[in-house]
């Protein structure tokens, strides 16, 4: 039953991944593009300050693909590929949690694991550290940035893990209500103190070193050498309409894999369920 739920589940999420593309490439492409032409002008205007100021700058070098092959192929396969991922981690935990949550019956239960996927994975994350166009963030912090996001996503998804094993406990002494009620609060606290503990990317060692202390990695504006603004900061707009688009991406992601999964699962555990109740009758009569 396993290997046919993980099927079902790449299959949910692939689906998913598609749909979550064809938004991302209406929606979304067009906010990208403005951001990369934000950074190609901006890097223009860096690249004659530099000189002025006696700096070598170095050429730079080729594209590997084009943006249409990035737009099209790339973004389309990378989210394909990471719904079908997803697909298949829900349907691992799916397999987990059946017979172990109580009164929760097969179809609620498939539509409620992407939803603490989707808070687990993303949503936690996303509010320590939401997603940047191109143009925000430096190369030398790819590194850490990339380390930071993961302790985020690992401590959301083990402090959401524990939240929902405690809470299962104390279901079995107290009801349902109050003991989901004590145990995402509890949730809540601890991931704020987590929050807390973790840098912002903008105090991270090399931007504090050539930036100064910042917030964020948000490009400010660029000044000449008597200060005056000559490019301007990372727009807003953009970066506002680029981390909605993104989440709404996401939402239609474990949306849709919620959708398509929940179905499908329930046809593989029907049968089962059927057959065991049929064994414990048969069990009775003799």
């Amino acid at each position: 039953m396993e290997k046919r739920l993980i099927g079902r589940g790449v299959l949910a999420g692939a689906a998913a991944g598609l749909v979550a593309f064809v938004f991302a490439r209406v929606f979304a492409e067009p906010v990208i593009g403005k951001a990369i032409a934000y950074e190609s002008a901006r890097d223009v205007v860096q690249a004659r300050l530099d000189r002025a100021a006696g700096l070598t700058v170095p050429a730079a070098g080729p594209d590997l693909f084009s943006r249409t092959v990035q737009a099209d192929v790339g973004a389309g396969v990378g989210l394909i590929l990471f719904g079908a991922a997803m697909g298949a981690l829900v349907a691992v935990a799916y397999a987990i949690c059946l017979g172990r949550t109580g009164a929760i019956r097969p179809r609620p239960l498939a539509l409620l694991v992407p939803l603490f996927g989707f808070i687990g994975i993303y949503a936690i994350p996303f509010a320590k550290y939401p997603a940047n166009p191109p143009g925000i963030g430096h190369a030398d912090t790819i590194g850490p940035r990339g380390a930071l996001y993961l302790v985020m996503v690992a401590s959301s998804c083990l402090l959401l893990f524990l939240a929902v094993y405690v809470g299962q406990r104390l279901a079995t002494r107290y009801s349902a209500w109050p003991a989901s009620i004590l145990m995402g609060l509890a949730y809540l606290g601890a991931i704020a103190v987590v929050m807390a503990l973790l840098p912002a990317l903008g105090d991270l060692h090399n931007n504090v070193v050539e930036y100064g202390r910042q917030t964020t990695e948000t490009p400010l504006p660029l000044r000449d050498a008597h200060g005056t603004i000559v490019f301007p900061g990372f727009p807003a707009d953009v970066l506002a309409q680029f981390r909605f688009y993104s989440i709404t991406a996401q939402i239609i992601l474990w949306g849709v894999i919620a959708l398509v999964f929940a179905p499908l699962a329930e046809r593989v555990v029907a049968p089962q369920a059927g057959a065991a109740q049929q064994d414990r009758r048969q069990l009775v009569r003799t």
